[in-house]
Parts: structure tokens; sequence; C-alpha cells
């Protein structure tokens, strides 16, 4: 499958069933001089996701066969590049977005939602994506696997939580540039962050795992900024 380069113009997969929210999205986004392919199931999703390279897959949680939590598992383990998978629901609860979050959604919209803010998450989230890269993250002696959600040092396997695996996949992903306390709240937890000691304590939780064992310590603290990760050849 090739690979696409972000550009102006955006290739779009949309998973929806109520064809009305479909065909307005679809119009909005086409206007831009996007691409827009419409899924109306799950099943319909995944054998585009697995033929077609995309930019952002737009993927609504409520469809008529199958959940789309499974769906964007599925797609996160089976497709050749990692395709950033943004949300559309209505299911606000932090429990259900972190339930998203912790399956490999990488942004998250709640119904209703504004057009504009859409277009803006869908340009913010193919920027951030180099499709280009593999699906597995090398950073001096740290190797991380974002398809099997496994990390190593050392060839050593770290035992991270699912919300510590996606922080250190953010800031290697980020690297070598620094990500802000807010950049992490929002892309962790979408619109409804939990206050600012849970990512304090899940930083933590990561330096004990990533850090503590080696001799170089990786999880760096930006003053007023936020955290970076670093190698020993920096």
């Amino acid at each position: 499958m090739p690979a696409l380069k972000t550009g102006l113009a955006l290739s779009i997969l949309l998973v929806e069933d109520h064809l009305p929210i479909a065909a307005q999205v679809t119009g909005f986004l086409e206007g831009h001089g996007w691409q827009v392919d419409h899924a109306r199931t799950g099943q319909q999703a995944m054998t585009l996701a697995q033929t077609n390279p995309y930019h952002v897959i737009l993927l609504d949680l409520n469809l008529p066969d199958i959940d789309g939590i499974r769906v964007c598992e599925q797609i996160k383990r089976s497709t050749e590049i990692n395709t950033p998978i943004l949300m559309l629901t209505a299911r606000d609860s932090f429990e259900e977005k972190a339930e998203g979050f912790g399956h490999g959604a990488d942004d998250y919209l709640t119904k209703p939602f504004d057009l504009r803010e859409l277009a803006l998450r869908c340009q913010a989230l193919a920027k951030r994506n180099d499709l280009h890269h593999s699906k597995v993250l090398v950073l001096g002696d740290l190797r991380i696997d974002t398809a099997q959600k496994s990390a190593l040092r050392e060839n050593q396997a770290l035992a991270l939580t699912s919300i510590g695996f996606r922080i250190l996949v953010l800031l290697a992903q980020a690297y070598p540039n620094p990500l802000s306390r807010s950049a992490l709240l929002h892309q962790i937890w979408g619109d409804a962050p939990p206050d600012s000691d849970a990512l304090k304590s899940h930083i933590y939780s990561l330096r004990i795992e990533l850090d503590k064992p080696f001799a170089s310590p990786m999880l760096k603290t930006i003053t007023n900024v936020g955290y970076k990760l670093e190698v020993s050849s920096d």
C-alpha cells in the first residue's frame, strides 16, 4: 500500500451509518478540496482501510454491525500504516473516552460538533502523523512497537499502563521536540481532561519503568513547558 504525503488535499475515510450526517460531513470536507470515502458499516470500513491509504479516519462508534471500538482496534492492528483515527460519538463519559483511547483512537469529538472544528482536527492529525513512519519507533536503546503496544529498553520489556504507553508514543513521535502538558492532556483525554495531578501520576509511573532501571534517564521535564525524550547521544 503506498503511503501518502501530508499536504493541502487530505484523503479521509468517513465511517458513519447515519446518511444525513454522512452527507453533511462529506460535503463540508469535500468543499476543502479533500477526497472523502464513505463506509456505512464496520466491515466495509476495515476493508477500505486495509486497501487504501488515508490521512485520517473519522469513525462513528455506533455502527450497525460492529462496535466502533472493535473497528478501531482491528484497523490499528491490521493496516500497514498507522493512520490517525478520530472518533465521532455521542458517548461523552470519561470512561467511554478512556476506552476509545485505550484501543487506539488518536482523537475524540463529541456529537454534535462544529464542522469547522472537525476540519481543523483532521488537519492537525494529518500534520502530526507522518504516514511514512513505521509502526516501530526506535530512539537510542528504546524500541516501541505501536501495533503490538509494547516497548523495550536495552531489550528489556517495559511494564507500562495503557496511558503510560500512549504518553511514551506521543513523546517519541514528537522527538526531539517537547510536548506541552496541555497537548498531552488533550491528546490523551480529549476535551474532558482530568486535573493535572493525574498526568503527573502517569509521568511518575512512566519514569519508574523507562528510567529507573537504566544508567541514563530519557524522560525529561522542561520547566514551564512539558516533557520530552532524550537519548544519550543527544
